[in-house]
């Protein structure tokens, strides 16, 4: 969660939401992202596609079948969608998204009996740096 942090300060520096994602594998990344919609004139460009995208890639498979993301804030029902159709396996979150999380703030997308691939999630991880890389950002902007 700490390169996440990390991503997401990075995102804060080119103005976007500061969010960042790293997708594990073992005990190796094998894709990490930042917010960049902004920058990249992209809707999708959340730091958890990003991720998925470049662990895609290296792997050479979009099945990322045992991975682990650690993001840093609560993933969105796009992303949440992506997640499942990636098959990855498990999701550490920091802070919770009370407008727009879709695990288990205002949607619970994973615990849908219609998703055909079930990925374990747990939020909370660095909670308080996460949530207040968020806060001060949206202060500064007001």
């Amino acid at each position: 969660m700490q390169r996440a942090v990390q991503l997401a300060k990075r995102a804060e520096r080119m103005g976007e939401v500061p969010v960042g994602a790293v997708l594990t594998r073992g005990d190796g990344v094998i894709g990490e992202g930042f917010n960049q919609p902004i920058n990249k004139h992209d809707p999708t460009a959340h730091a958890e596609i990003i991720a998925l995208r470049q662990a895609a890639e290296a792997i050479q498979n979009y099945r990322l079948m045992d991975t682990t993301l650690y993001v840093t804030l609560e993933p969105c029902t796009m992303c949440a969608g992506a997640l499942v159709h990636a098959r990855i396996g498990r999701v550490i979150f920091g802070a919770a998204d009370s407008k727009a999380g879709a695990l288990i703030s205002q949607s619970a997308v994973f615990d849908q009996p219609f998703m055909n691939h079930r990925i374990s999630y747990v939020g909370g991880l660095m909670a308080d740096t996460c949530s207040g890389l968020l806060s001060q950002f949206f202060k500064a902007r007001r």
